[in-house]
């Protein structure tokens, strides 16, 4: 591709040209007549042509300007129109927002309506994946990450915090699930959480909890258990009556509230925190700081 001239030259000489003044070029422009003189006479010098007679007043154009001017207003204009389509269809486009499965299942997707509501004119893409999005790369637009500490991939904001509670179908309460000893030979629902995660709110950890404050607390080996990989099949398992899980308050909160799940036991361990991360100086700033603020007044 032959190199052109820099667009701010292309710039001066469409307006000076337009209004065949410097001075009135150098108010549309923003700048001085002394900047648009400089400008256009370093195109002359990249074109090695004169483009303006100068003298006599008034201003006028050359062979070469006359030549040269229609051209460059018109790919100045049709850079303009490009833009503005641009621009015109990244409006029309989906907000990208990455968060987990688990979270985007049942607690994103049922609140959309409200967002909806509120702002028609921004859809949603929500991307539910365990894998971390990189924002820097433009996989997202905006991350919800769950994580213990504030998320250094870019400004985090946290906006909800969970508990892991142990949860069952209400019909085992009433089948005689009352302290924890009664736990041997019921069925414990597990899903995963990476080995490296010490602090993960397992089965594991919830009997060393409960060894602390009551007896007769039974071995994992006394128990059978249902192991999952997502966290969406173990909730579902609970709820059908399958054994006993332990999950986040904020994943769950509809059955709680509707009794289709209770608390098993008043023993709780603690969970994490949920962030939205978005990068700074993103194109599309003001739909990203409205989502973080909708997402603060829903939480």
């Amino acid at each position: 591709m032959n190199r052109l001239p820099p667009l701010i030259e292309l710039r001066a000489f469409d307006a000076a040209a337009r209004h065949l003044s410097f001075q009135k070029a150098a108010a549309e422009l923003g700048v001085t007549p002394t900047a648009i003189s400089h400008q256009i006479r370093l195109l002359e010098r990249y074109c090695g042509r004169a483009l303006f007679r100068r003298r006599p007043r008034p201003l006028s154009l050359t062979e070469a300007g006359v030549r040269l001017f229609p051209v460059i207003r018109d790919g100045l204009e049709a850079f303009a129109a490009a833009i503005a389509a641009v621009k015109r269809d990244e409006g029309k486009q989906p907000l990208r927002v990455t968060t987990t499965n688990a979270f985007a299942s049942r607690w994103l997707v049922p609140r959309l309506p409200r967002w909806r509501k509120l702002r028609a004119d921004a859809p949603l893409d929500v991307i539910g994946t365990d894998s971390v999005l990189d924002l820097h790369a433009g996989d997202a637009d905006v991350a919800i990450r769950y994580a213990r500490a504030s998320p250094a991939d870019g400004i985090a904001k946290e906006f909800l915090a969970d508990i892991f509670w142990p949860v069952c179908n209400p019909a085992l309460l009433a089948s005689g699930l009352k302290r924890a000893a009664h736990l041997r030979g019921h069925v414990l629902v597990h899903c995963y959480w990476s080995p490296s995660d010490l602090r993960a709110p397992t089965w594991q950890r919830w009997l060393a909890v409960a060894r602390r404050k009551w007896r007769d607390v039974p071995d994992l080996k006394d128990m059978d258990h249902l192991s999952f990989r997502e966290e969406l099949h173990a909730i579902e398992a609970v709820i059908a009556g399958q054994g006993i899980g332990i999950f986040s308050d904020a994943l769950v909160a509809p059955e709680l509230a509707a009794g289709t799940l209770v608390k098993a036991f008043d023993l709780s361990l603690p969970g994490y925190r949920f962030y939205v991360v978005r990068t700074p100086d993103h194109p599309r700033e003001k739909t990203i700081q409205a989502f973080c603020t909708w997402l603060q007044s829903v939480a």
